[in-house]
């Protein structure tokens, strides 16, 4: 540990080993992904009823995002480096089962082996990235959360060209990459311990009125928590309105053949995507107050205008609303860290969990209002869901001159 490393209490940035982190989250999203991708053949082979087909969504999700926060509290207590290769093993043992499956209860278990994957990868996976971060703390969250985004991007793209025509059986050839992600995080977790003490010592020879090192009052952490959830589920409910029902829109208003629409879709994915990784580097030189504000509340007069634009304009305005709105995740993740800086493990697992959970749940309730209104009527409601950033008046100023 050299003592450039611990200037003026900064911790090394360690970008290479921040990639390939990513690089392991993107596998691990595509992996995920293709849960709802396999839908339409597994509905056609078992004969499976759309509340059987929403009871495997809810099984992956509640695997995926109720033990999170466990998990976390788990692992603040006993740091676990190489538990993501163990989140990686259940993964992989979910993918090969879900390929030979046989019958429902079957495919249930499968599906909930993934999401506990899911879970015992992302607490400690988010500490790490904490870690070797130094001080550049909203790249580091951008880096990571850019590669869950392209793998989720990526996966319906992949399972259209591999599992649709080759069926159920090829998603065990996805084992390949759940196996290189074990590798790679093998990897990572041999340089844990030196990374930590790097980023620990720098914390402690650093200033002490930074936002790692203030302790926070318990009201202040509880109002700012609760904030925080609040705009992550209005942010998530309106990213939701498109993951699940923006293909539909698209059809159903322009009438757009599914490709077309599928590319759309596409698109709107990719746009989050850079959103996330654009909104960490900014995070970092204006400060997530700032960028949770800008990122909730600033795509308002976009989000009016959608509902009622032409086609060409929907398409602009769909990359432009993304690109700002994924923006708040790093911000509010790195947030919330900062008004619990010692609980990593619990605050990456609470709000990967809600972002998880948070989801399904918007999914859940839009799908009732598009069965009763419509799938526009959804989008004219939805267009005010970003009013919610005014909630981001209520968060606590946690960071210094900002």
């Amino acid at each position: 540990m050299t003592s450039a490393i611990l200037s003026a209490g900064r911790a090394k940035t360690h970008l290479a080993l921040l990639v390939i982190l990513g690089l392991t989250h993107l596998l691990n999203d595509l992996m995920q992904s293709l849960i709802p991708a396999a839908y339409p053949i597994l509905k056609e082979t078992y004969a499976l009823g759309f509340v059987q087909i929403g009871m495997i969504t809810m099984t992956f999700q509640i695997a995926g995002s109720l033990l999170q926060p466990v998990i976390g509290m788990v692992t603040d207590r006993h740091p676990a480096p190489y538990s993501p290769v163990v989140g990686m093993m259940f993964t992989l043992s979910g993918l090969v089962s879900l390929s030979v499956a046989q019958n429902y209860t079957m495919i249930l278990i499968s599906v909930a082996l993934i999401g506990i994957g899911s879970s015992i990868f992302h607490p400690e996976a988010t500490r790490m990235a904490r870690y070797a971060a130094g001080r550049k703390q909203g790249l580091a969250q951008g880096i990571f959360q850019v590669g869950g985004q392209a793998g989720g991007a990526l996966g319906p793209v992949l399972a259209a060209l591999i599992v649709v025509p080759w069926g159920q059986p090829s998603l065990a050839w996805f084992a390949i990459a759940a196996l290189a992600a074990m590798m790679l995080l093998t990897w990572i977790g041999s340089k844990q311990r030196q990374i930590s003490a790097e980023f620990m010592a720098a914390r402690s020879t650093g200033k002490k009125d930074s936002p790692t090192h203030v302790q926070h009052s318990a009201r202040t952490v509880g109002i700012g928590l609760v904030v925080l959830m609040l705009l992550l589920f209005s942010k998530n409910a309106y990213g939701e309105s498109f993951r699940s029902f923006y293909t539909f829109f698209l059809m159903e208003r322009f009438g757009l053949s599914i490709p077309a629409s599928q590319m759309m879709l596409f698109i709107f994915l990719l746009a989050a995507a850079i959103g996330v990784l654009v909104g960490g580097i900014v995070g970092d030189r204006i400060g997530r107050y700032r960028v949770i504000w800008i990122s909730v509340l600033g795509p308002l007069p976009l989000t009016l205008i959608l509902p009622y634009a032409d086609l060409f304009w929907t398409g602009v305005l769909t990359v432009l609303i993304n690109l700002i709105m994924a923006s708040a995740f790093a911000s509010i993740l790195i947030y919330a860290i900062e008004l619990l800086p010692n609980r990593i493990g619990l605050i990456g697992g609470l709000f990967y969990g809600l972002n998880f959970g948070l989801g399904g749940i918007a999914a859940a309730i839009l799908g009732g209002m598009a069965d009763s209104f419509g799938v526009e009527t959804v989008y004219q409601i939805c267009s005010f869901l970003p009013l919610a950033g005014v909630l981001a008046w209520f968060l606590p100023r946690i960071e210094e001159g900002r």
